[in-house]
């Protein structure tokens, strides 16, 4: 009977090693697996397909990151309004959904270097004369998403002439362009370039010149975690390197954002 016990017992010890070293080794697996939000809202750059997944610039950008870095990359999607709240309660580890580095962003959070450059346009149909200089938008109802540089710099430059209406995504701010109910949209110029080229865009265009205001794009973390920040920095720096970056830039734009 003793030796019986002492057998049991022996078993018990393997099998809690045993148990103990899977675990350890699972959670190894997962402390490098990276989760990423983006919003899925902002085509080419985040988009859900017909299969309900995320895909873009933003999303592959991310990928190509992660299989640098040898990484596991999971992609998550979150509304733009709760975006940065998500990342500061730890319900993904970093943001890459083309969100500009603003002063008042860098605050919360840390951003990796940029990843692409962007400068705003205005949007409006191309059958009507759109004035640009603020004396004549006077009356003027102009749209933008909402806590956006673009949507900023509408309230910041033309509140106080013009009626400002700001979107909780993109995608209402065009449909109300389409729908006439906006005379003029002020977008970041690239995912404005795409959307022209639909069926809903087709009787629109760019009116005046860029507003280039220096806005960088860049991937946020959480500023405890400044070694993944790193990580993504050095990946960043090879796929430009190796050409990666280059050719996926190729698959949404005839020319270079980086």
């Amino acid at each position: 009977m003793i030796n019986a016990r002492k057998t049991i017992m022996t078993i018990t010890r393997k099998l809690a090693a045993v148990l103990f070293l899977s675990s350890s080794v699972l959670g190894l697996a997962h402390a490098d697996t990276i989760r990423m939000a983006t919003e899925g809202a902002y085509a080419p750059f985040n988009f859900m397909d017909n299969a309900g997944k995320p895909q873009g610039f933003d999303v592959d950008i991310a990928k190509a990151l992660c299989a640098e870095m040898k990484a596991d990359c999971e992609i998550v999607t979150q509304d733009w309004d709760g975006i940065i709240p998500g990342l500061m309660a730890h319900k993904y580890d970093a943001i890459i959904a083309s969100m500009s580095i603003t002063p008042e962003r860098q605050k919360a959070v840390s951003f990796t270097d940029p990843y692409y450059s962007n400068v705003l346009a205005y949007v409006a149909p191309k059958d009507e004369a759109f004035p640009i200089a603020k004396a004549d938008l006077e009356g003027k109802t102009l749209g933008a998403q909402r806590a956006t540089i673009a949507g900023q710099y509408l309230e910041d430059h033309l509140g106080d002439v013009a009626n400002i209406k700001l979107y909780d995504t993109q995608d209402n701010a065009y449909l109300d362009l389409a729908s006439g109910r906006l005379d003029g949209l002020l977008s970041d110029k690239f995912p404005a370039y795409d959307w022209l080229k639909t069926d809903e865009g087709q009787g629109f265009e760019f009116k005046g010149d860029d507003i280039d205001i220096d806005d960088k794009i860049g991937i946020a973390v959480r500023k405890q975690d400044n070694a993944l920040r790193e990580r993504l920095n050095k990946a960043l720096s090879e796929i430009v390197a190796n050409g990666t970056y280059a050719e996926i830039n190729a698959k949404y734009f005839p020319f270079s954002i980086y």
